[in-house]
């Protein structure tokens, strides 16, 4: 898959249901925004104890399969 392709379409349409942005997300993190957009693009991959914090802060009644499936 090239960069810059939503990688990630549940965790984004997820994000959009509960109105929590990327610019959230960094912060949570600790990480730029910019970060959080290539990991979401794939041009980096997101790391299991961040991919396991987004769903425990934000999404816990989500599965992981679900909201981590890649297209």
């Amino acid at each position: 898959m090239k960069g810059g392709e939503q990688v990630y379409p549940n965790l984004e349409a997820e994000l959009a249901r509960h109105d929590i942005s990327k610019t959230e997300i960094a912060e949570f993190l600790g990480v730029r925004q910019a970060t959080v957009y290539d990991k979401l693009n794939g041009n980096s991959s997101i790391k299991l104890d961040e991919a396991l914090a987004i769903k425990r802060e934000f999404f816990s009644e989500l599965n992981m399969e679900y909201l981590f499936k890649k297209r």
